[in-house]
């Protein structure tokens, strides 16, 4: 079958998120995959205690669960997992690998299932099946001909806790310590900062602080889009009164207006939740000056309001009447209470954190001209956002990958930490940090020792466990895997699921180095990009979706996931697995295992036949995260890993939490001034999620059947002299050593601040440099990269 072609519209759209239109959505995805008749009972237990955790977005399992506990892009993803498609012996039989290399993402996926062991046959250039055993020993017979440094493990976010577990610990006893995974590409940014800003890897919110929190401030995420869940909780906070506020560069429809598919009353009436009560457009990388100018605002009332000598509440009441009288200092004290905060919560500044004089004067310095210019918010928008947080008792700080993928990632997360030291807004109840993470168990990989660093890894506890010197030299992240693979130090790939290819940056240079690599392993349940493309030793490992049933030795197997709050879930398959041959990733990871290093002390086998003895073993070497791990793999809205941050107790190298002054408010780059240079933002669609392309539909942005899009400010196109609808190519402004450019994107006008532009990710990677990255963190820049725009000869699909 050959790709589609497809007719491209682009209309404004005008009703909320959710509502009828995420109902027909669903309704379609579920028709076009051929599951009309499974999918409802499949998805009734997605989310649930005794169900499987979903695929798609990292949000937590409630233990009070709604009728339904999924949402649009979740169906979606289910849907995507459970297809009636194949992509079996046939399909590969009548497609060579170059033929297929021209295909759209999301056609290569849409194939269906993988459904055999392949490896990659040079004579016909196509996959052909192979034995697993046969496909082990190879592999392992590879693996022990290459130096350990050579090798890279690559972990996609969904993986679970038990097969990412194992799969560091096969790294490791290989001799490797280059474990890139997703985290490096999105929320990097926060596993750096948030240890420097208040000694934990992770955000310190929990489910019931949505639930006893005054107000939310909303920065840099896309709730309709991305998690549409969450939607639920901040939709009950509204109802409460609780303002958000939000910072956002575009004016996105699921944080602007809801309708729940779930609330009769709304869907009948069509009558919609207002979501942010203030809604703030930031220019892409002006969040530090935007949150800088919040911060200057609020520190400079409580300068004037201790300049003053006032009181604010208490007046004399705060002073006792008879000093003597027990009664009369507390009742004092109580009224006094109020005033100790005065604007800042100067008490918990004084108990709880470190550096705040030298964040003050920062912040007092920084001339408001330099801050409007730069955030692209006025100073009465930005003193208004201040004011309304300086009411609240109980501010939760929500933030997602619209700052962790900047070139100022990490500093970005400093300013959110530095925002909520100011008035205590950590460690209370209503009041905490909550980073949205993407993938369903990205988070979780890194808790299990998925990392390249070997300080992040229990690395003495796993010799004495199992018997074996790890390897202490620090590994490659994501963008250092990507570096090795251009310049062929890297000689082998080993890919837990995923589409690395697509995923990262500087696509030309990224396909021209992947081919020359010796060997490219890819675990997966469905085709992409990363399977056509391929080294010398190419195979093609099919393995278990997390919605299937996997049966083991002891029976049917459970495994566990980490939310994005830091909670961990159950997650039990539930449908009849697409094929006989599918094997589980624990049992790949251990079949790799065992054809790789021979005897060893690990039981590779029971381990498989017994998730729960892996389960164990994460216990055993995580004794304080995972204390009673099996007994509590159930327990309805999972249960918490230690964070001593969400006590106030602070592990950092001060002992305190730690105000932390970004050095400047920009990047600087050298088009800096220059009028026909716009600043680039990738952004994913309504029907997408990650590389994952469900269809061509970007319901709340209105388009319709294409990817190849730009949205433009309506006066920068007539500004640059373009037209609405126009074709025009997009050249990376940075680099001046290599032409980075991606041709015929549409023009379409959109409510984004003047000099920014948005484009749809991945189909925009192939501009952003590899050295395009937060210096600290590696995460690459996505959000922010200066692009010029042409006319383009070509004609978009």
């Amino acid at each position: 079958m050959a790709p589609k072609t497809r007719l491209p519209k682009t209309k404004p759209y005008s009703g909320p998120s959710g509502g009828w239109g995420s109902a027909k959505s669903v309704a379609e995805i579920i028709l076009q995959e051929r599951v009309a008749l499974k999918a409802p009972a499949i998805l009734s237990a997605q989310n649930r205690p005794e169900g499987y955790m979903c695929v798609s977005c990292a949000w937590a399992k409630p233990a009070k669960t709604h009728p339904l506990e999924f949402c649009e892009n979740g169906a979606k993803a289910t849907a995507w997992e459970i297809t009636s498609r194949r992509a079996d012996r046939a399909f590969f039989d009548g497609h060579t690998l170059g033929e297929l290399e021209a295909w759209p993402d999301h056609d290569l996926e849409e194939r269906g299932r993988l459904t055999q062991p392949m490896r990659w046959d040079a004579a016909t250039d196509k996959y052909v099946p192979v034995s697993w055993t046969k496909a082990f020993a190879e592999i392992g017979r590879e693996l022990r001909a290459l130096d350990p440094r050579q090798v890279d493990f690559y972990t996609s976010g969904r993986a679970s806790l038990e097969a990412s577990y194992m799969y560091q610990l096969f790294a490791r006893m290989y001799g490797s310590n280059n474990m890139p995974d997703s985290s490096n590409m999105c929320h990097e940014s926060s596993s750096v900062a948030l240890p420097e800003s208040i000694g934990a890897s992770v955000g310190t919110a929990v489910l019931s602080d949505f639930q006893n929190t005054d107000c939310i401030f909303y920065i840099a995420q896309n709730v309709g889009t991305s998690s549409p869940r969450l939607l639920h909780d901040l939709q009950d906070a509204v109802d409460r009164g609780v303002k958000i506020v939000t910072f956002n560069l575009l004016r996105e429809r699921g944080l602007e207006r809801f309708v729940n598919p779930q609330r009769p009353a709304q869907m009948l009436t069509s009558k919609e939740t207002r979501i942010s009560r203030e809604y703030y457009q930031v220019k892409n990388g002006g969040d530090i000056a935007a949150l800088f100018g919040v911060c200057k605002a609020l520190i400079e009332a409580d300068d004037t309001l201790k300049a003053s000598g006032q009181s604010r509440v208490a007046g004399k009441d705060g002073e006792p009447r008879d000093p003597e009288n027990a009664a009369m200092i507390a009742f004092a004290a109580s009224i006094a209470a109020a005033d100790k905060k005065h604007v800042l919560d100067h008490d918990f500044i004084k108990e709880h954190t470190a550096g705040f004089e030298e964040f003050a004067q920062a912040a007092r310095k920084h001339r408001w001209e330099e801050l409007e210019r730069l955030s692209g918010l006025s100073r009465e928008q930005m003193t208004q956002a201040a004011a309304t947080y300086a009411r609240s008792d109980a501010v939760m700080m929500v933030y997602g990958m619209g700052l962790t993928q900047q070139l100022k990632g990490v500093e970005n997360v400093h300013m959110v930490c530095n925002l909520a030291l100011l008035r205590g807004n950590i460690g209370k109840p209503g009041a905490n940090i909550c980073a949205v993470r993407g993938h369903s168990n990205v988070q979780g990989q890194r808790t299990v020792g998925i990392t390249e660093k070997p300080g992040l890894a229990p690395l003495d506890k796993l010799s004495e466990l199992y018997g074996f010197e790890p390897p202490r030299w620090t590994g490659r992240s994501t963008v250092e895997t990507c570096e090795a693979v251009v310049s062929g130090q890297s000689r082998a790939f080993i890919s837990l699921g995923g589409n690395f290819l697509r995923a990262v940056p500087d696509t030309a240079a990224m396909e021209e180095g992947w081919g020359k690599l010796r060997l490219t392993v890819q675990i997966a349940t469905k085709l992409n990009r990363s399977h056509v493309l391929h080294g010398e030793i190419a195979y093609l490992l099919p393995c278990l979706g997390r919605i299937e049933v996997d049966e083991q030795a002891t029976g049917p197997q459970a495994v566990s996931i980490e939310s994005s709050i830091a909670h961990f879930h159950a997650s039990r398959g539930k449908t009849k697995p697409a094929s006989t041959e599918l094997l589980s990733e624990p049992a790949i990871v251990a079949g790799m295992a065992k054809a790789t290093l021979g005897q060893s002390r690990v039981l590779w086998d029971a381990w498989v036949g017994n998730y729960g003895e892996i389960r164990d073993a994460i216990e055993r070497t995580y004794p304080e995260t995972f204390k009673d791990f099996n007994k509590r793999l159930f327990k309805p809205g999972g249960f918490s890993r230690p964070l001593p941050a969400r006590e106030r107790k602070w592990v950092t190298k001060s002992g305190k939490a730690n105000f932390i002054s970004p050095e400047k408010l920009f990047p600087e780059f050298p088009t800096s001034g220059d009028a026909d240079v716009l600043h680039l933002a990738t952004l994913r669609s309504n029907d997408q999620f990650n590389t994952t392309i469900y269809g061509y539909s970007d319901r709340y942005r209105g388009v319709e059947g294409t990817r190849k899009i730009v949205f433009m400010n309506p006066d920068d196109i007539v500004r640059l002299g373009f037209t609405e609808g126009e074709n025009v190519d997009l050249t990376t402004a940075i680099d001046a050593t290599n032409v980075r450019r991606v041709t015929a994107m549409r023009i379409v006008p959109y409510d984004i601040p003047k000099g920014c532009c948005g484009a749809y990710y991945p189909e925009t990677n192939p501009l952003f440099p590899l050295a395009h990255h937060d210096p600290k963190s590696k995460t690459p820049s996505y959000k922010l990269l200066p692009v010029r725009l042409s006319r383009s000869s070509e004609v978009s699909p």
